[in-house]
């Protein structure tokens, strides 16, 4: 561990820090730590962590105490997520951080705020809004500049239109030339994995479906899994 106090002294707000499987995403079904930022700046239709959405949600923990409790894990994939993790200034620097000190990063972010400051060896998981989200106008079209083969784009999907919607995005951007890790999740509280599955496989393009491992393996609401 570094011994720069003042770096060790700055602090996050962490809702939780858990261990579990990774539950979507290219490395589904890895073990993963996972750091819970508090606080988010978007108000999804159908947020699943409304327990994450404010900053008091959540307490105020140093560097030194976040980079005992990875390693008391022994694991090296760390997932940096939300609430937004890239709303609190720090956390860039933990992550660019840790990422240096060889642990294998992700961060999964909403889109709307910069990853330019991210080092380029970070698995960026970029969360694209979709218009029944309500929050489409908040993307941030310009990360798409700093998307790397490593990274992945996920599309939450609720209806039609939304994949539609994505499916030009991406045809628009150009996404497949920057990475092969598109990802369609669908709400499967408003639209079937079914259906999604069939307009997937419409567009004979090289999408990826995925279902959210940790809600069959755990009970859907269960936190810190």
């Amino acid at each position: 561990m570094i011994q720069n106090k003042e770096f060790l002294s700055k602090t996050l707000n962490i809702v939780e820090i858990f261990y579990s499987i990774q539950g979507e995403g290219t490395r589904a079904g890895l073990p993963c730590v996972f750091i819970r930022l508090a606080g988010c700046n978007l108000d999804c239709k159908w947020c699943d962590t409304l327990y994450a959405k404010k900053i008091s949600d959540g307490q105020n923990i140093s560097f030194e105490e976040i980079i005992k409790t990875i390693k008391s894990y022994k694991c090296n994939f760390i997932e940096f997520t939300g609430g937004e993790p890239l709303l609190q200034q720090n956390s860039i620097d933990l992550i660019n951080y840790l990422t240096n000190q060889n642990f294998t990063i992700a961060i999964e972010t909403n889109g709307s705020i910069s990853v330019s400051n991210l080092n380029n060896k970070i698995i960026k998981i970029i969360d694209v809004k979709c218009p029944d989200s309500n929050m489409s106008k908040h993307n941030l079209f310009d990360n798409f500049n700093y998307i790397t083969e490593n990274d992945e784009i996920k599309f939450v999907i609720s209806s039609k239109n939304d994949f539609e919607w994505s499916h030009n995005i991406i045809q628009q951007y150009k996404l497949l030339n920057k990475t092969k890790n598109i990802l369609f999740s669908a709400v499967d509280t408003l639209f079937s994995h079914k259906e999604l599955a069939e307009l997937i496989l419409s567009t004979n393009s090289l999408y990826r479906q995925q279902i959210q491992i940790h809600k069959v393996i755990w009970d859907r609401n269960a936190r810190g899994v």
